[in-house]
């Protein structure tokens, strides 16, 4: 119905509204009192505003205690940055079109899933195709829309307890990551690096070009920033949908996968490579096949990276090497090999050193 789509698009709009007051209230409460407000301070504060913008109340009241919550999150993180010695990124006000999500804490007292259909306080029932049956007890909902303008229901879950499967009996294997090749196997198999960014990136600049000289504020303009957005979302949903794959793969044939402990926010600071390094998305692969490792009877472990690029995989000597240099020399045993081979080879050596008689009956390797 669009009444119910004109809530759908009001609502994130309203929580972005009091994100910003939330935030401005505690910067104004340090600054000028030298005062911390608390989140449960933040929430007595909403009756105040719901009176000044009547408007609010058209939000299910748990959903704007949400947003509260979001902005104390935000100051714990900062201030645990701050504590690490770590650069910290002080809280920032949500600009439009920066706030695409709502939650519902409690979804028993609403968001129940009725005859195909999800149940959303202060909005209504709303046709909902199901991924996959959901399990357990519903514990909060949260509805996301997307640059394109697509709506998603996320469900979080309390499920009892399920017993990990035993470390299952299989091949083991190292995987050096790269953009040579995506992965590269100790077993010596590759993986083709899809280049899903690069594919689409002529037809990425020709819509950036459209955008950039539609003026602002216009429908043409309006028109060509959704062209952008599904051209990104059409790259995200095709790197997304192959890490899914290759994880997928990985847990099905292997017992012990291991993995460099890569420092990715370090790497692309690299300005030759980030560009790549972003487009290869290697973190979203070690978190896929994590997780699926945990249900799947298989171990996941990160090895420290540190020559494993330079060490000869057969007498373990150090050789130098360009990032130009593709193929491993030893001078010590003359072995030649393929360099992201013999990186692999020594990733499965550390990630099997690593590994021991443990919990849930993972292997004495």
């Amino acid at each position: 119905m669009k009444s119910q789509i004109t809530k759908m698009e009001r609502t994130p709009n309203l929580c972005r509204w009091t994100y910003n007051q939330t935030l401005a209230y505690r910067k104004n409460a340090w600054e000028n009192e030298g005062k911390s407000v608390s989140k449960y301070e933040t929430n007595a504060l909403l009756p105040g505003w719901k009176e000044d913008k009547p408007e609010l109340r058209d939000v299910y009241a748990q959903t704007l205690q949400n947003v509260q919550e979001r902005v104390d999150l935000a100051f714990k993180a900062f201030f645990r940055r701050v504590k690490a010695g770590e650069e910290p990124g002080y809280p920032r006000f949500r600009g439009k079109g920066w706030y695409d999500s709502f939650t519902y804490p409690q979804p028993e007292k609403g968001g129940n899933l009725v005859n195909g259909m999800v149940r959303l306080p202060k909005i209504g029932d709303i046709k909902i195709k199901l991924h996959r049956q959901i399990e357990g007890k519903i514990k909060r909902l949260t509805v996301r829309r997307t640059a394109t303008g697509k709506w998603f229901a996320c469900f979080s879950v309390e499920t009892e307890d399920v017993p990990l499967p035993p470390w299952k009996d299989g091949a083991v294997v190292g995987i050096d990551v790269g953009l040579e090749s995506f992965a590269t196997f100790s077993n010596g198999e590759t993986i083709a690096n899809p280049r899903f960014f690069r594919e689409e990136e002529h037809e990425l600049a020709r819509a950036q070009r459209k955008l950039s000289k539609a003026p602002k504020g216009t429908p043409d303009r309006k028109k060509a920033l959704k062209v952008v957005e599904r051209v990104h979302e059409r790259i995200a949903n095709k790197r997304y949908e192959f890490a899914h794959q290759v994880s997928h793969n990985l847990v099905d044939r292997f017992g012990l996968i291991a993995f460099e402990d890569l420092n990715i926010k370090g790497m692309v600071h690299n300005h030759c490579l980030a560009k790549s390094i972003s487009d290869v998305a290697w973190t979203m692969l070690v978190t896929l096949t994590s997780y699926k490792a945990a249900s799947a009877g298989s171990v996941v472990v990160l090895v420290d990276p540190r020559n494993t690029s330079k060490m000869c995989s057969r007498c373990g000597t150090l050789i130098e090497k360009s990032l130009s240099d593709r193929v491993h020399n030893c001078t010590q045993c003359g072995l030649s090999r393929d360099r992201d081979w013999n990186a692999a080879i020594n990733i499965l050596r550390l990630g099997l050193q690593s590994v021991g008689t443990g919990s849930r009956g993972s292997p004495a390797l």
